[in-house]
């Protein structure tokens, strides 16, 4: 315990020491982990680079997959899948090509070059993200560009990781002089953790089909869970009314997968950002990323740390030359491919600099695929080492692409006359999620009695078209819990939930009486039974898009078939009283699960309104005649 505790408090000391000195000196806190990382390990020899800690440092990595995953919900994969398909599986096929024949030339076999293909077309998520987060990168076309590729990077590990045992049989590398022993404790923390794997392995000593069919079972058992185990948990933790609970049952869902993908011998990482894929529709979706991010955050830099405590120096010095230009040489090959593909999908100027740069490097997933590697016999031992170098030096090299990118960014100029600003630099009493044409009268008319507005919306031409009237918006996705707090979220009084998509509002509005009850949440609703839901989710008042308009047109038409002008407004507000009581008892016999015209009691309850709501305008019409 006191060894343990002694090298976390030299880790968390060398984090708060270098980051914010590598963050001031503009080199961002990727760089500042990652050198901090290198002083307390193969400098100073401070911290061990197989110690316990790190395998607490790789959960800041599956956590952050599990995060990505919840805010894919499996329709925006599928919108997302030209892109996808096309920029990232060709970014993937053509890299795992080019590698592998690379390797080759070098005088590996087919088998394990394909390997090697594999590992090094994968780039770092990690580093890459949290890169393009701190620059305000990621809404830029460049930087949507550089997360379609690393998202389709991850779902491509699995077929990897399936492929991988049907190549056991790996062969030495007479160019580079390694032998073709299989040596298991290969230096770096990636190896010794995909020990640490193996130990635990149910998959040791199947055949390569009998690890496939292990593989796609553990994936189901993952996607069958979250289908049908996820929401009767959490209700059931709802009950004890305690937000610790949601915590713990946070944590449990991550670290369970990761303990099932040891089991069988995958990457935890890969597991965590399928359940967050499968989950990301669950109405707990912001509460699960909210209460993971402070760990994701912490451990994500934990990770940094150990990839530089990790490069082993003795093994770079034995033969730098080699080493140093395999690191090189494939980032030649990655941004020759990237550079290619920027081109083919019509990328210029900064976006293509930043697609290009940001993804050159091999990633974190390459860890795990060369521990997998070498436990299916797919690697030699000595050449594992080296590869775990290589995707090491990479990793380190990046942050300081990212600095060139600065370099050639600040030389272009801008083509776009409209440019925007995801950064939020402005709060207001009143935040409008959504600004169509719904949203748009709302802001007018709270702008122009005098009051300021927060206005975000995901629809990059409206908001452009909104700055040439004098209106500021920012873009960005308002269903994102850090616009909307950057937005003001912990301060506003109102919140006005405008969007175009009802799965969207509802989400927004669970989320946000979740966080905040006091909040004043004026919702749109589509039609009545949009507004069932959004009045379970807790919205104080909710506006069907064509309610009103409706009403203004029956008061019309009763104004033209004999009735005078007050008599078809008494009418009217008779309805809309009408219609408001009940809609809020029907909400009692509404079952989300059951359809409307199968629900019996809904039917039956509705058929009595209506003989009230006839009743009570027949009323109206007998008290004019009588008044007559």
């Amino acid at each position: 315990m006191e060894s343990f505790l002694f090298q976390a408090s030299v880790y968390l000391l060398a984090a708060v020491i270098a980051v914010p000195l590598a963050a001031r000196s503009g080199l961002g806190s990727v760089l500042g982990y990652l050198l901090a990382g290198i002083v307390i390990g193969p400098v100073f020899g401070v911290v061990s680079a197989s110690s316990d800690l790190q395998h607490f440092a790789e959960f800041g990595v599956v956590m952050m997959l599990f995060v990505i995953g919840l805010e894919l919900e499996p329709s925006a994969l599928w919108n997302m899948r030209h892109r996808l398909i096309g920029l990232g599986g060709l970014q993937i096929t053509v890299t795992t090509l080019a590698v592998m024949g690379g390797g080759m030339l070098l005088g590996l076999a087919w088998a394990p070059a394909l390997a090697v293909g594999m590992v090094m077309a994968l780039s770092s998520t990690a580093i890459v993200l949290q890169t393009l987060s701190e620059k305000k990168l990621m809404q830029t076309n460049g930087g949507r560009s550089a997360f379609s590729v690393l998202l389709t990077q991850d779902i491509a590990v699995i077929p990897m990781l399936i492929l991988l045992p049907l190549l056991a049989g790996g062969m030495a590398d007479p160019v580079l002089g390694l032998d073709g022993s299989i040596q298991r404790a290969a230096t770096g923390h990636a190896a010794d953790s995909g020990a640490h794997g193996a130990k635990m392995s149910l998959v040791d000593g199947l055949p390569g089909w009998g690890v496939t069919l292990v593989t796609l079972g553990a994936v189901a058992a993952i996607i069958l869970g979250g289908v049908y185990g996820a929401r009767p948990l959490f209700r059931f933790i709802d009950t004890a009314r305690l937000p610790e609970m949601f915590t713990a049952v946070a944590l449990l869902i991550v670290v369970g997968i990761a303990f099932l993908m040891l089991m069988v011998g995958l990457s935890p990482a890969l597991g965590a950002f399928l359940a967050g894929v499968v989950l990301a529709n669950s109405e707990f979706r912001h509460q699960l990323e909210s209460d993971i991010a402070p760990f994701k955050g912490l451990l994500l830099g934990l990770f940094f740390i150990t990839v530089g405590a990790g490069i082993n120096f003795a093994t770079l010095l034995s033969a730098p030359f080699v080493i140093l230009g395999l690191a090189l040489g494939i980032m030649a090959i990655k941004g020759a491919v990237l550079f290619g593909l920027s081109i083919l999908f019509g990328m210029r100027g900064r976006d293509k600099w930043l697609f290009v740069l940001s993804l050159a490097q091999a990633g974190e997933f390459g860890f795990v695929l060369i521990s997998f590697s070498l436990q299916q016999n797919v690697l030699t031992g000595v050449l594992g080492e080296r590869l775990l170098l290589v995707v090491a030096l990479s990793m380190l090299i990046t942050p300081l692409l990212f600095i060139l990118y600065d370099v050639l960014s600040r030389r272009m100029v801008d083509t776009d006359d409209t440019p925007f600003d995801d950064h939020i630099d402005e709060k207001g009493p009143v935040i409008i999620a959504g600004i169509g044409r719904f949203g748009q009268i709302v802001n007018r008319m709270v702008q122009s009695s005098g009051f300021r507005t927060v206005v975000i919306d995901h629809d990059l031409k409206t908001i452009q078209l909104m700055r040439k009237f004098g209106f500021k918006g920012f873009f960005g996705d308002p269903t994102r819990p850090e616009l909307l707090h950057a937005a003001g979220f912990d301060s506003a009084r109102v919140l006005v939930v405008a969007l175009d998509d009802p799965a969207a509002v509802t989400k927004l509005v669970t989320y946000a009486k979740r966080l905040r009850p006091d909040l004043h949440v004026i919702a749109r609703a589509r039609d009545r039974t949009h507004v069932y839901a959004l009045y379970q989710a807790g919205a104080d008042d909710i506006v069907r898009e064509t309610f009103d308009s409706s009403l203004r047109a029956g008061r019309y038409v009763l104004e033209n078939i004999g009735l005078t002008e007050y008599e078809a407004a008494k009418a009217q507000d008779t309805f809309f009283h009408h219609d408001r009581l009940t809609v809020r008892e029907l909400a009692g016999f509404w079952d989300p699960n059951i359809p409307a015209s199968e629900n019996a009691a809904y039917i039956a309850r509705a058929k009595e309104l209506e003989k009230d709501l006839e009743t009570a305008l027949l009323s109206t019409l007998d008290n004019r005649t009588d008044a007559a």
